[in-house]
């Protein structure tokens, strides 16, 4: 019989998913560090005895993910490596019965808004006062803001409003009040995030107050770069990049997901959008920021989507050169509006059309990064690696995009801090250079 108390547990924290997930589990550390917890996250020398999941319900592959992960940790609990086993996040808050009957051994299952219960059961207390104070998992100098939950869109293939709930905006000073935070501990970029970036405000202030918020967050003392991630291309609001245009701390950088171009895909998706509005929008972001950096993302298979309807979606690749694509292959998720419709795209041809879309992006990646070779582009830097230092540009986003290689030879530079570098090579995904004095 173990004597010791609860109190002097020690906690594993795994983070499975997207960014927003990980603001989460941020926010989860900071609330058990508080109540005196000894807390690590993903730690591969982890002696702790109490592990939680937070996990992906977004697509198949991400909740295979997040079961694998529930069921080799169920495992150690029956062989007594761990003494309790808790569950949050996406696929929890869809699925919590299921899991429930199918994996006994978990101790609790929470959803994604349940953080008191979840602290509850461990005997903590959610003290309001650590608001604001997020312990980040990132590397130092940069951090990701959440600045609402939830999504209103009726995206046809989408789960999120089902894991998620309807969109619920921050108020702009406690956002700012976090980043102050955020700029004392060393933080000096920060990489706004939400399921949809535009529509901050409508529920709060009755009107978009993106741009406003964009203000106040790059008047923050410390910070010099504010990124841009997941703005939904119908209604866009282009006042945001006026304030993009005018405040140097504010990236010349876009993450708007296009998710396809045919109109008839877009009808069955529910994106609100045509194509010719969507070349339109194009069309004005890069005239109001020339040389904006757009990052896109795309879904192919989607139920209905014909060999010509991604023809259309290639060809728009093509013409429009993104400086950033990711690809997506439909996963039929339930109770979801597209559900409905048969899964009728193969999986070998969903993935035969990743492969050929992110083949058509790699040849489109690789001439930007060569016609780059000579510039010279301010650059921070995030680690060393082997014989190289590693940085990012204006146009790249931490994990997702290209990074910057400078030989640790011959140069030094200051992880966390910015430096000058000329381009001297290139690959599709991947730039090569010196410091440039």
């Amino acid at each position: 019989m173990k004597t010791k108390s609860l109190r002097k547990d020690k906690v594993q924290v795994i983070t499975l998913g997207c960014s927003k997930n990980l603001v989460d589990s941020e926010n989860l550390i900071t609330q058990l560090r508080g109540n005196d917890y000894e807390v690590s996250h993903e730690s591969e020398n982890s002696d702790a005895n109490v592990v939680i999941i937070n996990t992906c319900g977004f697509i198949d592959v991400a909740k295979q993910e997040s079961i694998d992960a529930i069921l080799d940790h169920a495992e150690l609990k029956k062989s007594g490596m761990i003494d309790k086993l808790y569950v949050t996040g996406c696929l929890s808050q869809r699925y919590k019965d299921d899991l429930e009957n199918e994996i006994p051994e978990v101790d609790a299952f929470f959803g994604t808004m349940e953080l008191p219960a979840l602290l509850a059961r461990m005997d903590a207390d959610y003290q309001h006062e650590l608001l604001g104070e997020r312990q980040i998992t990132t590397l130092p100098h940069y951090a990701y803001l959440k600045i609402s939950e939830g999504c209103n869109r009726t995206c046809s293939f989408c789960a999120i409003p089902l894991m998620r709930g309807q969109h619920i905006s921050k108020p702009i000073e406690s956002l700012v009040s976090e980043a102050k935070n955020l700029a004392r501990r060393g933080v000096r970029e920060l990489l706004l995030i939400a399921q949809e970036l535009t529509y901050y405000g409508l529920d709060l202030y009755k009107k978009r107050e993106l741009p406003q918020l964009l203000h106040a967050l790059a008047d923050v003392e410390g910070i010099d770069w504010i990124r841009l991630h997941y703005a939904y291309p119908s209604k866009f609001p282009l006042d945001i990049l006026d304030v993009m245009a005018e405040r140097p701390e504010i990236c010349n950088y876009l993450d708007i997901p296009l998710q396809h171009i045919s109109d008839p895909v877009l009808e069955r998706m529910r994106r609100q959008i045509t194509r010719s509005e969507t070349e339109a929008l194009l069309e004005a972001i890069r005239n109001k920021v020339p040389g904006i950096a757009l990052r896109t993302t795309f879904l192919v298979g989607h139920p209905g989507e014909t060999e010509a309807d991604f023809e259309a979606l290639l060809d728009f690749v093509r013409q429009q050169q993104f400086e950033r694509v990711g690809v997506f292959q439909y996963s039929h998720e339930e109770a979801t509006r597209a559900y409905d419709f048969e899964d009728d795209v193969p999986a070998e041809v969903k993935a035969d059309r990743a492969r050929r879309l992110m083949e058509v992006q790699q040849d489109i990646s690789q001439a930007k990064n060569e016609a780059k070779i000579g510039q010279v582009f301010k650059t921070l830097f995030d680690r060393k690696e082997g014989a190289y230092f590693i940085g990012r540009t204006e146009a790249d986003s931490p994990e997702v995009d290209n990074e910057v290689l400078v030989p640790a030879k011959g140069n030094y530079v200051r992880l966390g801090d910015f430096a000058q570098v000329r381009i001297t090579g290139a690959e599709a995904f991947d730039l090569y250079g010196e410091l440039a004095f």
